[in-house]
């Protein structure tokens, strides 16, 4: 077994790294690693109807999407996050527990009960401190999970919080759990670094034969040029969420507006807007402008743009109206 040393915190790196491993190395691997704000989304979900997108875009938290399904977890410097990457037995179904249970021991060294409860949960006293998820090819396994130490609740709340669903897809849904932090059940370990030392050290002796492995510079090259051409991405990220419609009431100064579009692989295929009669002529001219660009800020900004003169931009401005349309 390989404990592989990761100190990155970018969010972007650490996701492309596990696919790194995953591809590249032939045995077996552990990782314990901590990433800056981030919210982590499942591979078949709905990015944008798993996030609180005006939350994310004020606190500057990223999005990643990871190789692995299951619903979207927050990340930030206070949760330590955990990766197996080993061989099993082709065929042989998903086995949560067989990477859960190092997990739920090393808790149990440091007096913290932990429970696999849920769907892939971690729970002390009921409440979640971890999720799970895997990814499976051939022969090999990625599973990862984290452990809430003392991150911050009140922004993983936000983070991933909902006031509306206004997403209709088939995509995977996250499953909303009250949480806490662990550390509320430790009385000597004070910060996470000692934490991780803890687990880390536990690890070492419950797998035979562990050695350190630090990234190679060669290592740290590849996995950057992955992020680049894949983890960074908007197309990653946000494009490859299944197809979905979003139907919205938005109002402009006085009026309210039907707005229903549908997207897929990140493209509009179409967009609607209608009122009460006020704009209708400037709305259908809009909508049609909108069909074919991509779901995302920046080019329906720039787009709306060349409407800036019209009467219904008088009534709601072009940064306000996109915002609404996440």
């Amino acid at each position: 077994m390989l404990c592989i040393v990761n100190e990155n915190k970018d969010p972007f790196f650490n996701i492309a790294s596990e696919e790194y491993i995953f591809r590249n190395f032939n045995e077996d691997c552990f990782m314990l690693w901590r990433s800056e704000p981030s919210v982590i989304v499942g591979r078949h979900q709905n990015t944008l109807a798993e996030i609180n997108w005006g939350f994310i875009k004020r606190h500057n938290i990223k999005v990643v999407r990871r190789l692995s399904g299951g619903g979207a977890v927050y990340h930030d410097p206070g949760n330590l996050n955990f990766t197996f990457i080993m061989r099993g037995q082709k065929g042989k179904p998903v086995d949560f527990k067989k990477f859960t249970d190092p997990v739920i021991k090393a808790l149990a060294s440091l007096s913290v009960t932990a429970k696999f409860e849920g769907k892939n949960d971690l729970r002390v006293n009921g409440l979640k401190i971890s999720g799970n998820a895997e990814h499976i090819f051939r022969d090999k396994i990625l599973h990862h999970g984290t452990l809430l130490f003392d991150s911050n609740l009140d922004n993983l709340e936000n983070a991933v919080k909902k006031d509306e669903d206004h997403y209709s897809d088939k995509a995977v849904k996250s499953i909303r759990s009250q949480v806490t932090n662990i550390s509320s059940y430790l009385k000597e370990i004070a910060s996470i670094s000692e934490f991780k030392e803890l687990v880390q050290s536990f690890m070492f002796n419950y797998f035979p034969n562990t050695s350190f492995y630090h990234f190679t510079n060669e290592d740290i090259k590849k996995i950057s040029k992955l992020v680049e051409e894949k983890y960074f991405k908007w197309e990653w990220n946000y494009g490859c969420s299944p197809r979905y419609m979003m139907r919205k009431i938005i109002t402009a100064g006085k009026y309210r507006i039907t707005v229903e579009l549908i997207v897929s692989k990140g493209i509009i295929e179409k967009f609607c807007m209608c009122d009460s009669g006020q704009f209708s002529d400037e709305l259908e001219k809009i909508s049609a402008s909108l069909t074919g660009l991509q779901h995302e800020e920046t080019s329906l900004a720039k787009k709306l743009s060349e409407f800036h003169k019209s009467s219904f931009f008088q009534s709601i401005s072009i940064i306000d109206f996109v915002h609404a349309l996440f």
